[in-house]
């Protein structure tokens, strides 16, 4: 198959959306590029749908969204330069035009965590390897290897203030070099070495200012916090400082300034906030687990959907993060074997070749890359009884992982590759986890098929 022309095809799509000037935004997540228009009426969705190499489009979360695929940033890096290039509109990947706060809310947090969710995945799907591996007596722990292999892991989770820092300051156009200095400051040794034995809580002083010390790695929220207020910051400083002092000045105020102002104000409260979600959230499973796992379950496609799934991973990392596992992880597994399980029944009943080939196609998709969009607005959000199928079909084995607290040890989308996120210590915990998402599959393979109309054709 030849290489796609991501020129061309960012060509193609600027013109139908109006051009330039029609667009005031502009970000992507890990499957579509994501557009604030600043008028959407003058743009024909059938059009935009025709281009090939977009699978699909959806106007959700105040934005103009085209499903692109997983190589969604190729096409990110040429459609960002022919809008900056143009001289024609004046946009920062952080504006927003006139959203909603929730919006604006939902817009950012898929910006932020759009480029590290790769480096997450995969070293989650290592770590569970790792583990898998050592059980099976194929790794020593302790040895050269096993600690090479585990560094290697857990490096993210490790620099992830650090990561963050980056994203956020990327994605509010500061310096991001001067924002990885402010994150590897929270997590440099002879700051850490300040708490000695106490652990978070331990106090020390800034000129005379308590100072409530926190372990900063692996944290997520005060990073982003720290993140958003640099940028703030960094903006003013270069919108206020002469030019022939920009070298010097801006990176001396901001860390001068954003350093002691984290682990001072910033740092504690996030983190006690971090903390304060994760214990509600693992409460609610614990509380529920069954009622938490049919909601999360069977209503996870309707989120990503709309493009909103992104306001909950940040739950699922931070409780990786603070605790080493998640609960929530494996509900959107759910979703996905549920998608895939209908996609089955369709191909087993559809006489349409083009249908059977797609949803052939959707099947595979998952199994491999747990991008579940293609098969989602393809399929099954033009299809109400295929949707209802696949909710119901999650939501049943939601409730079977959720009432056996299936957990994952790391943040990944939910695939075969990425099973060994649910190996740990407790070998149930893997078998709890095929056992759902067999249900998932079983409920949803029937259920497609009955509701699947031997005739039907794609929208």
């Amino acid at each position: 198959m030849a290489a796609r022309d991501w020129n061309k095809l960012a060509e193609e799509i600027l013109e139908k959306v109006g051009g330039p000037e029609n667009i005031s935004g502009m970000t992507h997540c890990a499957t579509r590029l994501r557009l604030n228009l600043r008028d959407e009426s003058i743009v024909d969705d059938a059009e935009v749908k025709a281009i090939d190499g977009v699978t699909n489009i959806a106007r959700a979360a105040g934005q103009y969204q085209l499903l692109i695929g997983i190589e969604v940033p190729k096409l990110y890096e040429k459609f960002e330069a022919l809008v900056k290039g143009s001289g024609k509109a004046e946009l920062t990947k952080a504006d927003t035009g006139d959203q909603s706060l929730v919006n604006k809310v939902f817009a950012t947090i898929s910006g932020i965590f759009s480029p590290i969710l790769a480096p997450l995945a995969g070293s989650g799907v290592l770590r569970g390897l790792i583990i898998l591996f050592t059980q099976m007596g194929l790794l020593t722990e302790g040895s050269s290897t096993y600690t090479i292999l585990f560094s290697a892991a857990s490096a993210v989770f490790y620099l992830l203030p650090v990561l963050l820092l980056i994203s956020t300051a990327k994605r509010f156009e500061a310096n991001t070099y001067i924002a990885a200095l402010i994150g590897g400051a929270l997590i440099y040794p002879d700051f850490v070495a300040l708490m000695g034995d106490a652990g978070n809580g331990a106090m020390a002083d800034f000129f005379g200012i308590p100072v409530v010390l926190m372990g900063y790695s692996s944290t997520v929220v005060p990073a982003i916090l720290a993140g958003l207020a640099y940028s703030w910051l960094y903006k003013k400083l270069d919108d206020t400082v002469p030019e022939n002092l920009k070298l010097v000045i801006p990176p001396l105020v901001s860390l001068v300034v954003m350093v002691p102002l984290t682990v001072i104000v910033i740092g504690p409260l996030a983190v006690y906030g971090g903390e304060l979600v994760a214990n509600v959230v693992n409460w609610a499973i614990n509380a529920s687990g069954l009622l938490t796992g049919i909601l999360v379950g069977g209503g996870w496609a309707v989120l990503v959907s709309f493009g909103i799934h992104w306001a909950v991973n940040p739950i699922m990392i931070n409780n990786i993060a603070e605790v080493g596992f998640d609960y929530i992880c494996p509900l959107t597994f759910a979703c996905n074997f549920a998608v895939i399980g209908v996609a089955l029944g369709v191909f087993l009943k559809a006489k349409n070749q083009e249908v059977k080939s797609f949803s052939l196609t959707g099947v595979i998709t998952i199994v491999l890359s747990a991008i579940i969009e293609p098969t989602l607005f393809g399929l099954l959000v033009n299809n109400k009884k295929l949707f209802a199928a696949q909710i119901i079909a999650g939501a049943v084995g939601g409730a079977y992982l959720g009432l056996m607290r299936v957990v994952t040890s790391a943040f990944v989308f939910g695939s075969v590759v990425t099973f060994p996120a649910f190996v740990n210590g407790d070998m149930m915990n893997f078998v709890n986890a095929m056992i759902g998402l067999g249900i998932s599959t079983v409920v949803g393979a029937v259920l497609g098929y009955m509701f699947c109309e031997q005739d039907m054709e794609l929208a």
